[in-house]
């Protein structure tokens, strides 16, 4: 199989995330039925499985770099990606090779020919993903991997998996109710049904009707439920950022914003549990993995003179953090804004939380994105709140207009919506390659 042939297969799979709403019985057969007849190769593996709201990507960068330094083979999977649509498939932080797509997908589509001639129901795009990661981390002979639900918990195509060493929760609010719920407690039980007997559960600290939905399923399971403790002693900064938790001192991470340190503890407490389940991790390797630790997306600086950040906030909870970013870092700052946000979000909420910060907005629609808000509709919504705003047709010339018209005076932030973040940040990447001051 090549290029050509994966990409016109991966096309002609349904793009849905949910096929049977009514069943949930069933919103994993046809998964499962692909993985039995590739070898069920998820079962070969050990996990750290990841849900909540905001901060699932950070928590599973800072755990699965330390895991590394600590000499574990690890793969990670997580969703969405930022630039290449396969970079979420990783082993040892490297993007799985092309080859192995070839392979990979190739029998995927073997197995998905005889679905459908046995008329059964064929995966979704993100099943046949979530698929090939499996194949893929046991081909590499991984000896754990930290998995990021795609979408909810319970149904969501990576709880295929046996029980996980440990249940990550990072803070669960509202998103995505259409499909999960319209409390925070409806969204936190669809989340839970990541729990399982056997595993440890480890939750950032939660809203009260979250956290009883998390202990009552903890409890039904029997499984020891553990909150991280909040970090104390912060020292917050741009370039880097220290914390103390009640086992270490001085912990020490490089990525940017004001929720990074709880991120981190959240990760600590992971690690923690690990530790109890036999595995090896030195105080000096936590240190140094922590530290060592990238992810963009979130409050990542593409340059100084003027500062330019992208954070791809696109719900109320993770505009309010943005916003204590901002308010922390750059208390007396005005900011030209680069908005783009799809139509399905509650972008309003992040409109209300950003623009009293903004001195001049650039609208732009999201490219290849059939969910994008046009910038013309986006601009329309800018303009109630009294903020000047331009509409840009292109990522490119949004960046273009933001420097000209921060003039090195105001910073600049990029935000709304990651799904058009991966094309900004490429473009700084190749103009300012070796020059950015922080991931």
């Amino acid at each position: 199989m090549n290029d050509n042939e994966v990409t016109a297969y991966m096309e002609s799979l349904s793009a849905g995330a949910i096929v049977n709403p009514g069943r949930e019985e069933m919103q994993l057969e046809a998964l499962q039925d692909l993985l039995a007849r590739m070898g069920n190769p998820e079962r070969d593996l050990r996990y750290v499985h990841i849900a909540g709201t905001n901060g699932k990507g950070s928590i599973l960068a800072y755990v699965s770099t330390v895991l590394q330094e600590a000499g574990y083979r690890v793969g990670r999977y997580f969703s969405p990606a930022l630039r290449d649509p396969w970079e979420k498939i990783q082993v040892q932080q490297k993007p799985v090779a092309k080859t192995a797509i070839r392979e990979g997908i190739a029998a995927i589509a073997e197995c998905t020919q005889q679905m459908a001639a046995e008329g059964k129901r064929l995966p979704t795009q993100f099943e046949a993903e979530t698929a090939l990661a499996f194949w893929y981390f046991r081909k590499k002979g991984c000896d754990i991997v930290v998995l990021e639900c795609g979408l909810g918990g319970r149904t969501d195509a990576t709880n295929v998996i046996p029980a996980p060493e440990v249940c990550v929760f990072a803070p669960i609010a509202m998103d995505h109710m259409a499909i999960l719920g319209p409390t925070v407690e409806a969204i936190a039980g669809v989340k839970s049904g990541i729990i399982k007997p056997g595993a440890d559960v480890v939750s950032a600290p939660q809203m009260p009707e979250a956290a009883r939905v998390l202990e009552r399923t903890a409890g039904e399971k029997k499984v020891s439920l553990t909150y991280a403790e909040a970090p104390s002693h912060i020292r917050y900064g741009l370039k880097k950022q220290t914390f103390d938790t009640k086992e270490y001192r001085k912990l020490e991470i490089t990525l940017a914003g004001v929720y990074q340190p709880e991120n981190a503890a959240v990760a600590v407490a992971v690690l923690d549990a690990l530790r109890k389940r036999g595995f090896k991790i030195p105080e000096e390797k936590l240190r140094s993995g922590l530290r060592m630790t990238v992810w963009s997306g979130r409050f990542t600086f593409l340059k100084e003179k003027p500062y330019f950040i992208m954070d791809g906030a696109h719900n109320k909870a993770a505009a309010e953090v943005l916003r204590r970013s901002l308010d922390t870092y750059f208390p007396e700052k005005s900011f030209v804004m680069i908005l783009g946000v799809l139509r399905d979000k509650a972008y309003e909420d992040v409109l209300k939380c950003l623009l009293d910060k903004a001195v001049q907005v650039i609208t732009l629609t999201p490219p290849e994105n059939a969910r994008a808000l046009s910038a013309l509709e986006l601009a329309e919504a800018v303009q109630e709140y009294g903020v000047s705003v331009t509409c840009a047709d292109s990522v490119e010339e949004a960046a273009e207009l933001a420097e000209l018209l921060s003039g090195k005076q105001f910073p600049i932030l990029a935000t709304g919506s990651l799904s058009w973040l991966g094309r900004l940040e490429g473009i700084y990447r190749d103009r300012n390659r070796g020059k950015r001051i922080s991931q």
